[in-house]
């Protein structure tokens, strides 16, 4: 198994659609074999995801991350532990002995403007036309 954490200087990136690091580590009987950093050549929100599908990626742990990059993750089949912050490392091994503190209703702070009155229109980021706040415990 894989698992990527959106990485900076060893600590989780927290803002998903920017991450230009991904932190991935190969995972078997419980335990790292291995890890390595990849850049993402600038990719960015949707594309994230079909990046992170190609390296086989089954995990995602992150900070921040709008409701779009959720679907696409979602939809990639990766299940999403959003709304982590510290040690890239630390987290993995948290995540690992089931102990990983996540936040399953995860959004992306700049996206607020958006919410001012409560209820959500996707349309601005390329949601579609659900409700973004039922998905994010896929």
């Amino acid at each position: 198994m894989k698992i990527a954490v959106t990485y900076e200087n060893g600590q989780i990136f927290q803002h998903f659609g920017h991450t230009e690091q991904f932190k991935i580590y190969t995972v078997e009987n419980g335990k790292i074999v291995s890890s390595e950093v990849v850049d993402t050549n600038g990719s960015g929100h949707g594309a994230l995801a079909g990046f992170l599908s190609e390296q086989s990626v089954a995990v995602l742990i992150c900070g921040g991350i709008g409701g779009g990059a959720q679907m696409a993750l979602a939809d990639a089949g990766i299940k999403l532990y959003g709304g982590v912050s510290g040690s890239c490392d630390a987290a993995v091994e948290a995540y690992l002995a089931n102990n990983l503190g996540y936040n399953p209703n995860v959004k992306c702070d700049h996206h607020d403007h958006e919410h001012n009155d409560g209820t959500h229109s996707c349309g601005n980021h390329g949601c579609g036309t659900h409700n973004c706040g039922g998905h994010s415990g896929h």
